[in-house]
C-alpha cells in the first residue's frame, strides 16, 4: 500500500479512504479491467447478428478478439487472477462473468439471431460460442500462459490461427 500510495503520489491515508485493505484494491483494479471487453461486446452484438458476409465478419471478429486478448497486459492480468483465484475466489469469479462470460454472453445471443436468420446452424447457441472461443484460443492462450510469453502476440502471427478458427467454425455452422 505504501508503494502505491508513492506512485500515485498520495499518503498511503487517502488510499485506505478509498480502499479499505489489500484485496478491496485489488479487486477494484481487476474489475475494472472487464470494461476493456465493452467494446467488443458492442461489436458482436451490434454488428455480427445483421451480417451480410458471414465468413468474412467471423473472420474479423476472430482476429479482433485473438488481438484484444492476447495482449501483453490482459495475459499478466489474467495469470495474475487465475494465481490469485484460491485466495479471492469472488474476485476471479466476478473477473470472469463480467468479462468472458458477457462475451460468450453476446455470441450465443448473435449465434441464435443468425440462426433465426439462417445464415447459421445452430440448436445450441451457448455451445457454439464456446466451440468458436475454444478453437480461437486453446492453444495461442495456454502457450502464452504456459511459457510466460506476454509477448507472444508480437513474436508470433495470430491471424492464420483467427483464420483458421473462423473457417473451421463457419465450416461447422454455416448453412449451404
Amino acid at each position: 500500500m505504501e508503494e502505491i500510495a508513492a506512485r500515485a503520489g498520495v499518503s498511503k491515508q487517502t488510499v485506505y479512504k478509498h480502499f479499505t485493505d489489500k484485496q478491496h484494491l485489488f479487486a477494484d483494479i481487476v474489475l475494472s479491467t472487464t470494461d476493456d471487453m465493452s467494446a467488443l461486446i458492442g461489436m458482436i452484438a451490434e454488428q455480427l447478428p445483421a451480417t451480410t458476409d458471414l465468413s468474412r465478419d467471423i473472420e474479423h471478429l476472430a482476429e479482433t478478439f485473438l488481438v484484444a486478448l492476447m495482449q501483453p497486459r490482459v495475459l499478466r492480468l489474467r495469470r495474475l487472477v487465475i494465481s490469485s483465484a484460491d485466495r479471492f475466489p469472488e474476485i476471479s469469479s466476478a473477473w470472469y462473468e463480467e468479462g468472458f462470460e458477457r462475451v460468450l454472453a453476446a455470441l450465443a445471443s448473435s449465434f441464435r439471431a443468425l440462426a433465426d436468420r439462417h445464415v447459421l446452424a445452430v440448436d445450441d447457441a451457448t455451445a457454439a460460442a464456446e466451440h468458436f472461443v475454444g478453437m480461437l484460443f486453446w492453444i495461442p492462450v495456454n502457450k502464452a500462459m504456459f511459457t510466460g510469453d506476454d509477448d507472444y502476440a508480437v513474436t508470433h502471427d495470430l491471424v492464420p490461427v483467427a483464420r483458421a478458427a473462423a473457417a473451421a467454425f463457419t465450416s461447422a455452422y454455416g448453412t449451404r
